[in-house]
């Protein structure tokens, strides 16, 4: 089993950026832009490398190789978004990895993308670049090229050796889990060996309601890969598992002036099986709830002229403060009852929000967490 963080470290002390791996400061598909380019390099990667994995490594600076963090993404859809836009897509697998000098909130993302053997082109057109479009990687740029039918095989040893490097072992195991531990200690830190193979480590801030237990600011690593499965800063989540499986049912909270109550966003699964594999299942089992209209008129105005004071630098009056701190949470709530100009909204305030304060701009970031989800199903 590779250990992911030793993986990125080989990889970032290898050499520069190649065919077989690119490296980003940060990647945005939120929106077209965005989309467009990390399509681009999912398809010159997988069309430079058919025998051997090809990976994207995201937080690190490109000057110097500074693993600076980005925030952690848990969307298990992006294949979805792969599957769409490419012609023989790749199996894409995007990972978070904790390093420990990185905040809580922030991790290095890794992106690995598995050889097929086949050409890669783009579906239709996206941004700037046409369907039918071919990609491969010249160094380390990612080039629309005329490509013959035999595609050679350049870095299959290259890319073993790396990979041969970053085995994980006992001692890497051992000090995985004792820095959990250590780290974690004051969010109740706990961990099991399912099938006496995989260690996972979780911890997080335990809450009784009636007959049931949820944890927030839940943490969750797998620790023989050092991959951060789950993490939020802000929601309730469920644990649930036994000796073949760990469940996380994840909820959000959601409510318009000062009524609030807890839905059902995410159900994910990990199954470990006899065979050293595990492999996680996600579920989303959202039901948006249904506000009256014209109270969802009253808090989008609402919004709206905070918004404009906001941008406009005009102090906000201390009995608004409330309203601004749901002001992401309440654009989300028209948006999903049918105010599609919500969206929008909620998008442009984003240099605002993060401009005012920061635990506003978290709860802004934990809102398009959620919008994430929901849009890719």
């Amino acid at each position: 089993m590779i250990n992911k963080r030793l993986l990125i470290k080989n990889l970032l002390a290898h050499n520069d950026e190649n065919s077989f791996y690119d490296k980003k400061r940060k990647v945005d598909i939120s929106h077209k832009e965005g989309k467009a380019k990390f399509l681009k390099h999912i398809c010159a990667l997988s069309n430079s490398n058919p025998k051997n994995n090809s990976y994207i490594v995201i937080g690190v600076e490109d000057e110097d190789n500074k693993v600076v963090g980005t925030d952690f993404f848990d969307d298990s859809k992006i294949q979805n978004l792969i599957n769409a836009y490419l012609t023989n897509p790749p199996i894409v697998q995007y990972e978070n990895i904790p390093f420990p000098h990185l905040p809580d909130d922030k991790v290095v993302g890794l992106v690995t993308i598995r050889p097929i053997d086949k050409i890669t082109s783009l579906r239709k057109n996206i941004w700037k670049y046409y369907g039918g479009s071919v990609f491969f990687r010249d160094g380390s740029m990612s080039m629309p090229k005329v490509f013959d039918i035999e595609i050679k095989d350049v870095n299959s040893k290259i890319v073993a050796a790396i990979e041969n490097h970053a085995q994980n072992n006992i001692e890497l195991t051992l000090n995985g889990v004792f820095d959990f531990m250590n780290k974690r200690q004051d969010f109740n830190p706990q961990y099991k060996v399912f099938k006496e193979y995989f260690v996972l480590c979780w911890s997080g801030q335990k809450k009784h309601v009636k007959d049931e237990v949820f944890y927030s600011r839940v943490d969750i690593e797998m620790i023989n890969e050092q991959v951060r499965l789950f993490y939020s800063a802000l929601d309730e989540v469920a644990i649930f598992y036994n000796e073949d499986s760990f469940k996380i049912v994840e909820y959000v909270r959601l409510g318009l002036q000062k009524s609030y109550k807890y839905y059902k966003l995410e159900e994910k699964i990990i199954h470990f099986d006899n065979n050293a594999n595990y492999s996680i299942e996600a579920n989303l089992i959202f039901e948006p709830p249904q506000f009256d209209k014209k109270v969802l008129y009253h808090i989008y105005n609402t919004n709206n002229a905070l918004l404009e004071k906001l941008e406009k630098g005009i102090t906000i009056p201390i009995h608004q403060i409330p309203d601004l701190n749901n002001l992401a949470a309440s654009y989300l709530i028209c948006y999903l009852n049918g105010f599609e100009d919500a969206l929008p909204k909620l998008e442009y305030a984003k240099p605002y929000i993060k401009n005012y304060n920061l635990d506003l701009y978290k709860s802004y970031k934990e809102t398009i967490r959620i919008l994430r989800k929901v849009k890719y199903n």
